[in-house]
């Protein structure tokens, strides 16, 4: 075949990266202002708008039977909203849930969802509906000129571009919605306060965001419960339109038990209950008895937690349950609604109800331009009536000679062509005599109309007061008291863990390969438990169940870990090194609880300080560095120090010598190397040929057991006096055969 030349005339050209870049633009302002977004004018997304406008059609207004969903689906999607019958099925249940909308647009009956789980309803063959009597403040002015109507998507049908809303439903229901790039989070607010604060910018049009928060105290959620944000956060957020606010669940006391009546916006009481028994299973939660259920059709929601004696504190209690559970939570706030010009921005309160107002102010004068027009229409047939029925007579004369009375009528009497239809409309019952005046009568009527109806469009005064009495109206007619009460409250505090485990006494006992258990009481021989083989005791120490358990590593690392967590001891342990992350080749030395005492640090270079182990705890897997541990020695086990002021401190060496100093000449630190307790030859400790091997601090009547393999000596106070002597000595010599130490103990 003979090559080809491809002839591109005519075909536009254009790069790949600017195709994409204006397709995905397309996309993302067709998403923004036909799906997810509400218009600032009735509130609505066009799909709302469009189930409305199909139900207004079908007849199903507040006054009629309700019908099959299926049927309004249908409708909605064959006509106006070629997407998918489900999600526009959804959109339909959310107008009709009485927990989702503030007030619900739709009345539905059958399952419509429940508020532990809102998409628990049942398939829209099953369900029926109809318009809300709230729906008429969206409708009822449909017809009358009000609004813009543009072609279905295939153009058989019209449907409105919006509805003329006689109130600003955009912030009595509010709105949610996600596009590309943008969201929308409007809360839904109490209707007498909405038409309250908007007749105050319509009278004062200068007035600003605190003279409407006035009347606007904050949003007013379907499900009640309260607001607890200070009023400077709630200020913040309708100055700026956007931002957070903390709602919280309300509750009360019954016969000893806590009965929670009202949960925050979209929060599932199913959830709730299982956070809570989650709790109680993990036993977190020792002061709670018993956990219920008990809401109905009279009691929407009503949980019950019976705690386990009337001597817990209630509302430390139910803070906790604030902070660890969704009986409080975010509320997340964005005004980011579609403007009267077709753009999404963000708005703050007045930017909401002026642009209401702005269409309000051009639907109210359409309203009566269009009933102005109609008027005019009819008082201009009334007219040319009336030149008939003054010349009666002759009319009927033309109509009866004329073979095209049409024309003759009109030059005769100078009647306009409706009016020559009008006359030769007329019925032979309508020439009585008592028709001229009942026609003067309408007359009279329609131009008494006609001229007040002139009067308001011609007046701002009175178009502003007509507004006010229609808003004032359907606010008494609409609106109810305020659900969400708002109550600036402090942030809940969770109890700490350690305060909710029962207090027991425990021996947490720590292996040389690093495995930990803990024992019930004080009184287990830490040395008598099975070990792993090759394994075997390496350090102990003696606490509550409700304390924290220190290790520390041979670095000088601390780890920590809640006591009650550690296995029993009836088995062999859980190894550390799987809890947490020690650096390579560190080994677990010694283990301390974390209570309200002073602890004895130290290497085995002959150095350590006494400090507080409160200081020490960390959550991190990688511990905390506490102790400086010298290059090429190790850090020794932590001993408890009963009083520093009468405590003394006794080390030694594996050479056998044995020093005891006052534990007041040691430094109290937080942190480091600390100062020497035992002195030993530098090259010795460098070259590995001299440490020291134990140290603990003893009180003045306790006994120090030196264990030298399966052989233990006892140190008793009268003792010591000959290994005695100042902090940093070389101490006195062990006798001969007891000088193999392997560590001390104090009893």
């Amino acid at each position: 075949m003979e090559n080809q030349e491809l002839d591109f005339a005519g075909l536009e050209n254009q790069s790949l990266k600017a195709y994409t870049e204006k397709a995905y633009l397309d996309y993302s302002m067709y998403v923004i202002l036909d799906r997810a977004l509400p218009h600032v004018a009735d509130g609505l997304k066009p799909v709302q708008r469009r189930i409305v406008y199909a139900m207004s059609e079908l007849g199903l207004s507040a006054a009629s039977k309700h019908k099959k969903s299926a049927r309004t689906v249908g409708d909605v999607i064959g006509k106006f909203h070629p997407h998918g019958d489900s999600a526009c099925y959804e959109a339909m249940v959310h107008m009709a849930q009485p927990f989702s909308y503030r007030y619900p647009i739709v009345d539905g009956q059958g399952n419509w969802g429940s508020p532990d789980d809102p998409k628990s309803f049942a398939a829209m063959r099953y369900t029926e509906s109809r318009l809300s009597p709230y729906a008429a403040t969206l409708l009822s002015e449909l017809g009358q000129g009000t609004v813009d109507w543009s072609p279905n998507f295939d153009g058989t049908l019209s449907e409105p571009e919006r509805l003329p809303a006689r109130l600003p439903n955009v912030l009595l229901n509010g709105a949610t919605g996600i596009a590309v790039g943008m969201s929308t989070d409007v809360p839904p607010h109490n209707l007498r306060e909405v038409v309250s604060a908007t007749v105050r910018l319509l009278e004062k049009p200068r007035s600003t965001i605190a003279d409407l928060r006035e009347h606007i105290v904050g949003p007013d959620f379907p499900t009640g419960a309260e607001i607890i944000s200070a009023p400077e956060e709630v200020d913040a957020v309708y100055d700026t339109g956007h931002g957070t606010l903390r709602m919280r669940s309300v509750y009360r006391l019954e016969n000893g038990d806590i009965i929670i009546e009202a949960l925050p916006f979209q929060t599932s009481p199913g959830k709730i209950l299982e956070q809570i028994a989650q709790q109680i299973r993990n036993k977190k939660l020792p002061m709670v008895e018993d956990l219920r259920d008990e809401s109905d059709h009279e009691n929407p929601i009503r949980l019950v937690i019976v705690p386990r004696s009337n001597r817990v504190n209630v509302e430390q209690l139910m803070s906790h349950l604030f902070a660890t559970t969704d009986l409080e939570k975010t509320i997340r706030v964005n005004l980011n609604l579609i403007t009267l010009e077709g753009a999404p921005r963000v708005h703050n309160l007045k930017d909401v109800l002026q642009s209401w107002l702005v269409y309000r102010t051009q639907t109210v004068r359409r309203r009566l331009t269009y009933h102005l027009e109609r008027l005019d229409k009819r008082l201009h047939i009334l007219a040319g009536l009336m030149i008939a029925y003054l010349n009666i007579d002759e009319v009927i004369e033309i109509i009866r000679t004329e073979d095209e009375p049409h024309p003759v009528l009109m030059s005769r009497f100078g009647l306009s062509d409706v009016q020559a239809n009008a006359v030769l409309d007329l019925k032979l019952r309508n020439l009585a005599k008592l028709e001229e005046m009942r026609i003067r009568g309408e007359q009279d009527s329609l131009q008494a109309e006609r001229d007040a109806l002139d009067k308001t469009l011609n007046s701002k005064t009175r178009l502003k007061r007509l507004i006010r009495d229609e808003l004032l109206a359907d606010a008494e007619k609409y609106g109810d008291e305020r659900r969400t009460a708002m109550v600036p409250r402090d942030a809940a505090q969770a109890i700490d863990e350690t305060q909710l485990m029962p207090s027991e006494a425990v021996t947490v006992v720590l292996s040389a390969r690093g495995f930990a258990r803990a024992a019930k009481g004080h009184e287990i021989d830490p040395t008598a438990l099975s070990y792993k083989a090759g394994d075997q005791f390496a350090a102990a120490a003696r606490g509550r169940s409700n304390q924290s358990a220190l290790f520390l590593d041979s670095t000088g690392r601390i780890y920590t870990a809640p006591a009650h967590t550690l296995p029993s001891a009836r088995g062999q342990g859980e190894p550390l090194a799987g809890r947490f992350n020690p650096p390579d080749g560190a080994l677990f030395a010694g283990v301390a609880l974390a209570e309200d005492r002073s602890w004895l640090l130290t290497s085995s270079s002959g150095y350590g300080f006494i400090g507080t182990a409160q200081g020490w705890s960390s959550r991190a897997k990688a511990g905390k560095s506490v102790l400086t541990v010298p290059k090429g020695t190790r850090a020794l086990p932590p001993s408890p120090v009963p009083d520093i002021a009468t405590a003394s401190i006794a080390a030694v060496s594996n050479e056998g010598r044995l020093l005891i100093f006052p534990a007041s000449e040691l430094a109290v630190m937080a942190r480091g190397k600390g100062n020497k307790l035992l002195s030993m030859p530098s090259k010795r400790v460098s070259a590995g040929e001299e440490w020291m091997v134990s140290a603990v601090a003893v009180d003045a009547n306790q006994v120090i057991r030196v264990h030298c393999g399966e052989r233990v000596m006892t140190l008793k106070p009268r003792d010591r006096s000959k290994y005695e002597g100042p902090r940093g000595r070389r101490g006195g010599l062990l006798p001969r055969g007891w000088r193999k130490v392997e560590r001390l103990e104090v009893e």
